[in-house]
Formats: structure tokens, C-alpha cells, sequence
């Protein structure tokens, strides 16, 4: 990897003391986190206390809010190409290892938009208890009575009223807003329907969890998962009073906002994915090649088939993580706008490789891969969920296609020149 992309010594060692961490404590954590998740009544209303020690001793070994690149005084001065190798350390373990880092979803993607737009009086309330790991936050978008994957469809109001915003809008699958540490979302609406321009239409604004008219409905779950305690959550805004203060970057900015904070976050999601695939084949490896395991006389890797799709994994999962950190590193170099194409790229790419690979691990373990004994059946409700979230597979699709069919008249043009010149040189006695 440091042969191709060019890491800082500082990186590198970050990647050994994260690789330490997550292997001898967030992974053997993995079990106690899901025996401390709330049960009954108590489902959303209790944090396993080990993620507290988690996140105590990776702020103890520096890995702290690694996610800011080096644009942010606040951060810790790594390049997206940087972050993006950490994120696959992490995503080996990604129920516990990037909440331990303070680096989780949706908390990321808010911390970074307080750094980039916020007053000071805003990352005074918000960003620094966030950065802290005081408090987590939620970001609300997605709406029950529309295709949100077309973002101008949105229709909650956030209508200026005075001195203040009302807020009235039907949202769901709101991630992180069932956590009892949720003290802030934001909620991305329509202030302006009449615009001319549709990307102009819809402003971002803070709401504390606590404002009267805010309800979350109930949890949605994930194929049978609910990922408590943060959850997913369907949230009613009803005549939520903010005051204008609360507006971030400015009305008509919503969708500059959240391409900003997208781009560096599909490219954490895909990370983190790659992680999750190497730990899916270690997994099948691991199980393919137990001498205890036979069929017909040999173990399963003995066996043509499972062996095929072992090595077909390892091809998948190196081209995966080439493409996504060529989209980092770009990021770097040109910012997120201009790295639109490598980004959706990999969002198309890494979810269906990872969703494949885990099927096929979970092939070769047979029902015990579609048990709660290994993690291989949730893995594979976070791979097929991420080939919707943060826009699904078609959206990404047919944004890479009007890349590629905008250079029609210039392919045609090159051809042209390659047929004039050839005449010319048969006219020349086939000199040149």
C-alpha cells in the first residue's frame, strides 16, 4: 500500500497501535458490548459500559477523532488517503472499533459540518462535547413519504416564523437517533419551495433532541437487526421552534452542505466494508481449513469450489481497496466535487464485492453462518443496507454513466483525426 500511495511515518504508526488496539480490545469486546446492550423496556435507554472504557484507552493511545483531515485546525492532521487506511482497521470491528475512536457514523459526517460551517457559538455547544465523546447526534434527511434518494423531493418546512424556524416533517431511518446520548440533530428541510433552482430551495438547521414537538416514532430494524443503542429511528418534527441562529452555512446551502459531507463519508463507509471483508475471509479461511471439518473425505479447501472462491475474494477485495483509496487520495488533490467519479465508483464497487464475499463465507460455513454464533449474518445486513445508504446503487450508476457518455463528441472527434490522418498518410505513399 505505501508503495503506491505515499503515507506520512506518523500514519503508519498510527496504523500499528490502531491494528494492536483493535485486535486485543475491541474484538475480544465484540460479545461483552452485545450482553450490555439494554434489554425490555430498557433497549434505548442503556450504553454498554465497556465502550466508555473502549473509548478511554484509545484516547489514552492517541487514536482520538482521527477522522478531520488536516484542513481542520481541530483534527489530528491526517489526509483522507490516510484516514481512509484507518478505517479499514476499524471496520474489522465495526460494531465497537470507530465508536471507540470517536470515529463512528453519523457523529463524523456532524462533527465535520459544526468544523467546516459552524459559528463559534455552534461548535462551542455541539462540536466539543461531540469531539469530546460527550454526546452523539443525529442527521435527518430521509423522509417516509417520498424517494429521498432524490434529495429534492424533500418535503418537510422549515419555515422562517420571526426571529425563529418551525420545523414540521416525517423523517425515517434517522441513524443514531435512539441513542440516549442523541442531544442534537440535523434536520435538513425546505425553506424556500419557489426557488428557481431545486438545489436551492432547502436549508440545514440545528435541533437539541430535547425541543418540544421533536418524537422519535419508533426504531426501524435491518433485517430483524435494530443496532441498539443508536438505532435507526423514524422522527416526527412537529412545530419544532428553533431560533434562525441555528441555521447552518446559510438558507439555500443544504445541498452544498451535505455534498460536502458525504463524499469523505462514502469513502469511510467503503473502508470500513474492506475491513469488514477481510474479516469475513480470515473467517472462511479459518473454517475452510479446520482439520476437523471434512466432507467426502477431505476439508473444504481441498475442495475445487471453495477453494475458487477464495482466491476469487482476495482478487476482489485488492481491486476494492485500490479504487477506494485512488478516490481519497483524490479527494486530497482536488476535493470531494471533483472526485464525484471515483467516489461513485467505489460506492457501487465495495458493497456488492463485500455483499458477495459474505455470502459465500456464509456458503461455506452453512447454518452456522446464518447464526448469531459468528458474525457473518450481520455483516451481511450492513452490506446490503449499504448498497442504499448514502444514495443507492442506481443513483451512483447513472452518475458514472453521464460521466462517461459526456465525452461522446470528444471520442468522436479523436476518431475523426485518427481517420483524416490515416488518409493522409495512404495519400503520402503510406509515409509518414
Amino acid at each position: 500500500m505505501s508503495s503506491i500511495f505515499e503515507l506520512s511515518p506518523r500514519c503508519l504508526e498510527l496504523q500499528k497501535r490502531l491494528t494492536d488496539f483493535v485486535e486485543n480490545d475491541c474484538l475480544p469486546a465484540e460479545d461483552i458490548y452485545e450482553s450490555q446492550v439494554g434489554k425490555g423496556d430498557q433497549r434505548w435507554k442503556v450504553v454498554p459500559p465497556i465502550i466508555e472504557e473502549l473509548k478511554a484507552k484509545a484516547r489514552s493511545l492517541g487514536l482520538w477523532n482521527l477522522f478531520l483531515h488536516k484542513g481542520y485546525p481541530e483534527g489530528p492532521g491526517l489526509t483522507n488517503l490516510e484516514y481512509a487506511t484507518l478505517c479499514e482497521i476499524t471496520g474489522r470491528c465495526p460494531r465497537v472499533a470507530p465508536e471507540a475512536l470517536n470515529c463512528s457514523a453519523p457523529d463524523t459526517g456532524n462533527m465535520e459540518v459544526f468544523a467546516k460551517y459552524g459559528t463559534p457559538a455552534q461548535k462551542q455547544k455541539y462540536l466539543v462535547p461531540l469531539m469530546n465523546g460527550q454526546i452523539r447526534s443525529a442527521f435527518a434527511m430521509t423522509e417516509i413519504a417520498v424517494s429521498s434518494s432524490d434529495a429534492t423531493n424533500i418535503e418537510t418546512r422549515i419555515d422562517r416564523v420571526g426571529d425563529h424556524y418551525i420545523i414540521n416533517g416525517h423523517k425515517w431511518w434517522i441513524s443514531g437517533a435512539g441513542d440516549p446520548r442523541c442531544k442534537v440533530f440535523l434536520v435538513m428541510g425546505k425553506s424556500d419551495p419557489e426557488n428557481e433552482s431545486a438545489y436551492r430551495q432547502q436549508p440545514i438547521v440545528i435541533v437539541d433532541a430535547g425541543t418540544p414537538g421533536v418524537e422519535v416514532v419508533r426504531p426501524m430494524t435491518v433485517f430483524g437487526y435494530d443496532d441498539a443503542p443508536e438505532g435507526h429511528c423514524e422522527v416526527k418534527f412537529t412545530n419544532v421552534k428553533v431560533p434562525v441562529s441555528n441555521i447552518i452555512a446559510g438558507e439555500g446551502r443544504g445541498f452544498e452542505v451535505i455534498q460536502g459531507r458525504l463524499g469523505p463519508g462514502r469513502i469511510h463507509h467503503c473502508m470500513r466494508a474492506i475491513g469488514m471483508a477481510e474479516r469475513t475471509l480470515d473467517l472462511m479461511i479459518a473454517r475452510v481449513t479446520d482439520p476437523s471439518r471434512r466432507t467426502f473425505g477431505q476439508i473444504l479447501a481441498r475442495h475445487g469450489t471453495i477453494a475458487a472462491d477464495v482466491a476469487k475474494i482476495r482478487i476482489d477485495i485488492n481491486a476494492a481497496r485500490l479504487l477506494v483509496l485512488s478516490a481519497a487520495d483524490k479527494i486530497d488533490k482536488v476535493n470531494a466535487k471533483g472526485a464525484l467519479r471515483d467516489i461513485a465508483m467505489a460506492k457501487v464497487m465495495v458493497p456488492n464485492m463485500l455483499q458477495r464475499t459474505i455470502d459465500l463465507a456464509i456458503q461455506a460455513f452453512g447454518a452456522a453462518g446464518v447464526s448469531q454464533d459468528f458474525p457473518l449474518a450481520r455483516f451481511h445486513a450492513a452490506a446490503r443496507s449499504l448498497r442504499i445508504a448514502d444514495g443507492p446503487d442506481e443513483v451512483h450508476i447513472q452518475q458514472l454513466a453521464r460521466f462517461e457518455l459526456f465525452r461522446g463528441d470528444a471520442i468522436r472527434e479523436k476518431q475523426e483525426a485518427v481517420k483524416a490522418r490515416r488518409a493522409q498518410i495512404l495519400a503520402n505513399n503510406s509515409k509518414l
